[in-house]
């Protein structure tokens, strides 16, 4: 090969990332090399990096391998000790074209493979400017990084550190930067983004940064946020909500349990009611407004009674589009120590929650036909509409917003048919 090729696990703000690891690797003259993004979230994200390193030394047998992302800096002797790799970064390394010229030779030991520093002496997130994000019509732009909580089962601030926040004004710039490239759809990305500001001079928040963003920006079409924690919410986002039709109406939500005894155990900062107050409050302003959330199934101590308040707060909120992830016991974590749960009894617990996701994804999708709705056209035949519902739309040219009427759906993506001119 020849080149650079980027493998991305994980979130949208590796998505990001990825694009920046590129752009460094290039500016540092890097040639025939394979650049791995990881995921740390479980311990199935950590095998699928292993797996595709041994696939990716397969099929680039002269390439240098360079792993980095979560699972690299929480776990960099792992990833050292493979014969596939030549050197691991951290998360901060890994922006930087200065860790990509100074990358060992071939065949050195684990140790000096490594290019890994402590992710929690990391005080500020430098602002990275990029003009594409390769395969997407949607432009992610990171806003925040790291996480100042510890919920119990969750091993990412270790991977990615405190939180810390980009200015508004170099966000300002990105977007700008983006919208003038032609994307119509922007997505602002963190790790626990609504804690954005907390760091910067004012404390602006995240609800304030996106109302910033449209309004010296008329060319965002459409802004989105990813995943989101609701109990921090502010009156700003809660706004936008009610009366800004560019920001979208349709919100990930942060949920991970339904029982309250789990939710502390968890150590999350919300409870049920908390939950279903914001989404309702929400709706109450859009009533079109959808929602996403990644749930947790089988976490330690979880009796069938707890299990089912999961179930039911899934329902009661209406999840159209629900994440469910079975526990996965991350070494270093507190929920780790906790008594576990039988494998097979968690992998039972999901599959039951993923059914509920799925009804619930078919009232959903019940719900939309005979609606008028604005698409934006993905790279894969498909669409996505406002609320985030995926719309088939082959023979469309990628980039566009089209406006359409719901005809139906197949039980996956909705059917729709053209209304007007492609916008």
């Amino acid at each position: 090969m020849s080149g650079i090729e980027v493998i991305t696990f994980g979130c949208r703000l590796n998505t990001y990332e990825s694009e920046v690891m590129k752009a460094q690797a290039e500016k540092a003259g890097l040639n025939n090399a394979v650049l791995v993004n990881t995921c740390a979230v479980t311990g199935e994200a950590v095998r699928q990096a292993r797996q595709a390193i041994r696939r990716a030394r397969r099929d680039n047998p002269h390439a240098r391998i360079i792993v980095t992302g979560c699972a690299a800096q929480t776990e960099k002797q792992t990833f050292a000790a493979m014969p596939e790799v030549d050197a691991v970064l951290g998360n901060e390394e890994k922006l930087s074209s200065a860790s990509y010229r100074s990358l060992p030779d071939f065949g050195v030991s684990a140790q000096e493979k490594l290019r890994v520093n402590d992710i929690m002496s990391v005080k500020a997130t430098a602002p990275q400017m990029v003009r594409h994000i390769d395969g997407h019509v949607r432009a992610f732009i990171q806003v925040q990084n790291g996480c100042d909580h510890r919920c119990t089962f969750c091993i990412i601030p270790y991977g990615r550190g405190n939180s810390r926040s980009v200015p508004m004004g170099a966000v300002v710039d990105q977007a700008r930067r983006l919208a003038d490239s032609g994307y119509r759809e922007i997505v602002l990305t963190g790790v626990d983004a609504t804690s954005y500001g907390g760091d910067l001079p004012g404390a602006p928040t995240l609800g304030l940064l996106a109302k910033t963003l449209l309004k010296q920006i008329p060319d965002i079409r459409r802004l989105r946020l990813s995943s989101i924690d609701s109990i921090e919410a502010d009156a700003h986002l809660m706004d936008l909500i009610a009366d800004e039709p560019r920001f979208m109406p349709h919100l990930h939500l942060s949920l991970q349990h339904g029982d309250d005894l789990i939710l502390k155990r968890m150590k999350r900062r919300h409870l049920r009611a908390d939950a279903l107050r914001f989404i309702e409050e929400a709706r109450r302003l859009r009533p079109e407004m959808s929602f996403g959330a990644d749930m947790i199934a089988g976490f330690p101590t979880e009796t069938e009674e707890m299990f089912g308040n999961a179930v039911r707060l899934a329902e009661e909120a209406g999840i159209a589009h629900l994440h469910v992830f079975p526990y996965s016991p991350r070494p270093g974590t507190p929920a780790a120590r906790m008594p576990q749960l039988d494998r097979s009894l968690v992998k039972d617990r999901a599959a039951r929650l993923r059914a509920t996701g799925h009804r619930l994804q078919q009232s959903h999708l019940d719900g939309m036909v005979g609606t008028r709705q604005w698409l934006l056209v993905e790279n894969n035949g498909l669409a996505h509409t406002e609320n985030f519902t995926l719309v088939a739309a082959a023979g469309l040219r990628p980039g566009e917003l089209v406006p359409a009427t719901i005809t139906g759906h197949n039980g996956k993506h909705l059917d729709m048919q053209l209304t007007a001119a492609a916008a």
